[in-house]
């Protein structure tokens, strides 16, 4: 299905008026999902690399989106990463699919099915479709769009499946080109110092005398800038570029 769904930077210029190398920072690339987003009738976009089965929270995988912050923290406190049928699907499968928070989440096995579907109704994205991405170092990913409009028909699916592996590629790449002047704040620092030390959020919290949402903010904020999957990543990352002892 990927091949069938091939562009080439020629055809992307036709379809969406610019190629991927013209999108020069990812606020290029956030105005451009926005507008596909409202061409399409749909309310937001998602653009993430794939979690880790070790991955304890979703929003240090999240690249770009125009989800509200209240739902990702929502979806983190709620431990909702785990057993995530989506996700499950997106680690094992490279085919784009739709999804639909009430039927999709009732496969969930955590007894959290009301928990989960009720968030992505409230916020509007209740409906929509996943197409996984990856670059040519093999890093996975994935873009997403969701509304309340009815499924997306074949032929949006293959018009927006086409825009995966670039957007993807393109937001990676210009991560890639900034990773070299990467700077952390003092509190950022001081979370990812004490994550070194296998410190749990909670005991940062006392620690630092934070509360523990505080510290998971200034990890996840960490772990964006050092374009890392989850905090131990993080970590792994700041030791090498030396901005932690």
């Amino acid at each position: 299905m990927a091949d069938r769904f091939h562009t080439t930077s020629a055809q992307f210029q036709h379809r969406w008026g610019t190629t991927p190398s013209a999108l020069g920072s990812e606020e290029d690339v956030a105005e451009m999902l926005s507008g596909i987003v409202k061409r399409f009738g749909l309310r937001g976009y998602l653009l993430i690399n794939i979690p880790s089965e070790t991955s304890t929270d979703f929003s240090s995988n999240v690249l770009l989106t125009s989800w509200p912050d209240e739902m990702l923290e929502t979806y983190d406190d709620a431990g909702l990463i785990f057993g995530s049928p989506v996700i499950g699907r997106l680690r094992q499968s490279t085919n784009p699919f739709t999804y639909d928070a009430d039927g999709t989440n009732r496969r969930r096995a955590d007894g959290k099915a009301t928990i989960a579907a009720s968030l992505f109704d409230r916020h509007g994205l209740s409906r929509g479709a996943y197409f996984p991405a990856h670059n040519s170092a093999g890093l996975r990913g994935a873009l997403a769009f969701g509304g309340t409009r009815e499924a997306l028909n074949p032929r949006e699916m293959a018009e927006l499946n086409a825009l995966a592996n670039h957007i993807f590629t393109e937001v990676v790449d210009l991560r890639a080109g900034r990773r070299q002047n990467v700077s952390l704040s003092r509190r950022e620092t001081e979370c990812l110092s004490w994550a070194s030390a296998g410190k749990t959020s909670v005991e940062m919290s006392e620690i630092l005398g934070l509360s523990e949402y505080t510290v998971n903010h200034y990890l996840n904020r960490a772990t964006r800038k050092l374009d890392a999957v989850n905090r131990v990543q993080a970590v792994v990352k700041a030791i090498r570029a030396g901005l932690l002892n």
